[in-house]
């Protein structure tokens, strides 16, 4: 497969250089770098701001496949315009986007599976970076076998509304979500994904919804647990019952030209740590052979990227895959950011006495080793990962249960 960039994308690239350096200045500026993995609690604010300044610019919702006749004030770019807005977001060190769940997730599957009614409702929001959202999936007890979901969803007889009551856990961002999609056991005594439906349920319901930051072992709290009780859902995606078709719909599509972006982050990560390999002076050819490995992997995981993005009629396995790859080797990158340092990287900030609570620093390297303990487990773990592509790609015997 040819992935090249032609001279229209290269003027784009132009183009977005010069917004990002034209608008990245004032406020934004102090934002560079700001809201990465681990660290989403920084600048939410100034955040919040910068997704609506995207808006003004219509950075927002590219690849969104509407019909000809819609328009939601964002620019229509192809495939690799797509790329090439990605690299240089990344490239200028943008703050990170509060924004990603609203348009890559949700966007994408009202347009897959939502009303018209729907998509103009909640589009338009996204696109001016209004309107951010949160994932209602995972559960206690229902993270990674998601179809053992328990939060349920009952017609009030009195108005007819949909009520959602229950639990979801490991919720990034709702402590800032306007809105949370929700997967809700809509039909009673339904069991595994029978019976479920897609719902959209507004977070500003006092006393109807409540959300609870978990506090991490890196001193982050970007996941939540929340809790539903009674909440109304304005919204049902794709009809009641339906809401497994819908869901596994936008897992399908979680995994596009935002990976892209992800790696590009990942290289800055990476030079971060050979950095200090090189300030160590320690000359660990161990070390040293293991920093290649991560630099030549995160070459394959590109190209693996751009041929899947590429593939004519898209590939089944690729989000699996995708998840697989960077998961294992962002851990590995984390292990080996607190190595090249040595004994240091276990030292906190000060003086440390008996009888007091020790604490790391945190700088960097550290809160990198620590939040990438994560990495293989949260967003499906590699076990489910290698079952799905051993079953609905390989098409091999389903695993006893």
């Amino acid at each position: 497969m040819d992935f090249g960039f032609d001279e229209e994308d290269e003027e784009l690239r132009g183009r977005a250089r010069a917004w990002l350096a034209e608008h990245l200045t004032g406020p934004y500026e102090a934002a560079r770098g700001l809201g990465g993995p681990g660290s989403e609690h920084e600048g939410v604010e100034i955040r919040r701001a910068w997704e609506r300044e995207l808006g003004r610019g219509g950075w927002i919702g590219q690849g969104w496949e509407t019909g000809p006749g819609d328009a939601y004030g964002n620019r229509r770019l192809s495939l690799t315009g797509q790329v090439v807005w990605a690299e240089e977001y990344a490239a200028a060190r943008a703050p990170a986007r509060v924004g990603h769940i609203g348009e890559n997730l949700l966007a994408p599957t009202l347009i897959a599976y939502g009303s018209p009614e729907q998509r103009a409702r909640f589009l338009p929001g996204i696109a001016r970076g209004e309107e951010l959202w949160c994932q209602g999936y995972s559960e206690p007890g229902a993270g990674s076998d998601l179809a053992g979901i328990r939060t349920t969803a009952e017609r009030d007889p009195a108005d007819g509304l949909l009520r959602v009551t229950g639990q979801k856990i490991w919720t990034s961002l709702a402590q800032d979500a306007d809105w949370c999609f929700v997967l809700a056991r809509t039909e009673a005594g339904s069991r595994r994904h029978r019976g479920l439906s897609f719902l959209l349920v507004r977070m500003d319901q006092p006393g109807r919804v409540e959300v609870r930051p978990i506090r991490q072992m890196s001193g982050t709290s970007e996941f939540n647990e929340v809790f539903f009780d009674g909440a109304v859902a304005a919204e049902v995606v794709g009809g009641e019952g339906n809401g497994w078709t819908v869901a596994m719909g936008l897992l399908a599509l979680e995994r596009g030209v935002s990976t892209l972006v992800q790696q590009i982050g990942f290289a800055a990560e990476l030079e971060r740590v050979v950095r200090a390999y090189v300030a160590a002076g320690s000359g660990d050819p161990v070390l040293r052979e293991r920093l290649v490995r991560q630099w030549a992997e995160l070459r394959t995981m590109r190209w693996n990227a751009l041929r899947t993005l590429g593939a004519a009629g898209g590939d089944p396995g690729a989000p699996s895959v995708a998840k697989l790859l960077w998961g294992g080797w962002h851990r590995r990158l984390g292990e080996l950011a607190v190595q090249v340092r040595g004994a240091v990287a276990t030292a906190g900030p000060g003086h440390w006495s008996p009888g007091t609570p020790y604490e790391l620093g945190l700088d960097e390297e550290q809160r990198l080793f620590l939040f990438t303990r994560a990495d293989t487990i949260y967003g499906g773990s590699d076990e489910i990962q290698r079952n799905i592509i051993a079953e609905r790609v390989l098409g091999l015997p389903k695993e006893s249960r």
